[in-house]
């Protein structure tokens, strides 16, 4: 009979429709209420969103602070500048391509502050402009230096037999050429049952992997758990496990010579999304000159067991 473990900071309690810990992405499906706001975390989202998204943000920034300056140059006169043009819109756009120089500190010469206001208003636009750009010039090195996983996992979970147990499948890769130093694998799984007092409670195991650790990982690596007398799957049937409400939690853990540190990725499989007597498709093979050709469009193809 399989051992339960304690909680490895999932938290004990669930419901009935209780959605699953890990997204796909890796991050934890928790929604968060009443947080307090620092700055400390407007930079841990500037540092971790897309790249599309980080520049969206640059632009948009750009765009608001060169708006803002230009209003205040319209509307203390243009005519500070340079020569009015008699059309508000286009006097505007002036303003706008003189505050875009000044932050920038390129300063084409066409244009130029007179008077002690506009002189000291653009040179509070060019501080702000200095410590806007070092300050993203600090998340573009941030987001580059910081370290990350780059693993990907397979989209499928897999059951058919090996070895003649039944055994439940996925696999993964890297993104990149770098090998995986002692690469390792933790797999824990989180089963939402209904107790005696009709609440639902999650129970943890550890699930046992025919292999949990190997030295090194050029190709791609398939994780076996067989569901022997010892798995906590062992008392259900090949229906009854796709109706559970149950997750595999996935802690994945590799040493990355690119930042000369131990890296950690998170992921997690739902047993109702497991495919039944599929093999996954070899993704890499061997060409004419002795090279090994891995294949990155393989890592989630499987084709269907013969019976």
């Amino acid at each position: 009979m399989a051992k339960k473990i304690k909680d490895p900071g999932i938290g004990k309690s669930s419901n009935k429709y209780a959605k699953r810990f890990v997204n796909p992405d890796g991050s934890f499906n928790i929604k968060h209420i009443n947080r307090p706001n620092s700055l400390s975390e407007n930079y841990n989202y500037l540092i971790n969103i897309t790249w599309g998204m980080f520049f969206l943000w640059v632009f948009l920034g750009y765009t608001l602070i060169n708006t803002l300056f230009a209003i205040i140059y319209t509307f203390l006169g243009i005519v500070n500048i340079t020569e009015p043009t008699g059309n508000l819109y286009r006097d505007f756009l002036n303003a706008f391509f003189f505050s875009a120089q000044t932050i920038t500190t390129v300063g084409y010469g066409a244009m130029a502050p007179k008077g002690l206001v506009f002189g000291v208003i653009s040179s509070f636009e060019a501080l702000i402009g200095l410590l806007s750009f070092s300050f993203v010039t600090g998340l573009l090195y941030g987001r580059f230096s910081k370290p990350r996983a780059n693993i990907r996992f397979s989209n499928n979970l897999i059951l058919k037999e090996h070895n003649g147990v039944d055994c439940i499948m996925f696999r993964l890769m890297s993104r990149s050429t770098n090998v995986m130093i002692r690469p390792r694998i933790e797999a824990t799984l989180a089963l939402s049952k209904e107790d005696k007092d009709k609440k639902f409670v999650n129970n943890f195991y550890n699930l046992k992997l025919e292999r949990d650790s190997i030295t090194y990982l050029p190709t791609t690596w398939t994780v076996v758990h067989p569901i022997e007398q010892s798995s906590p799957l062992a008392e259900y049937n090949r229906q009854q496990l796709q109706c559970l409400n149950a997750e595999i939690l996935i802690l994945f853990s590799y040493y990355d010579e690119s930042f000369a540190q131990e890296v950690h990725q998170v992921h997690s499989y739902v047993l109702k999304n497991l495919k039944q007597d599929h093999s996954f498709v070899k993704a890499f093979y061997y060409d004419k000159e002795g090279y090994t050709v891995l294949d990155h469009s393989n890592l989630d193809k499987t084709s269907l067991l013969d019976k």
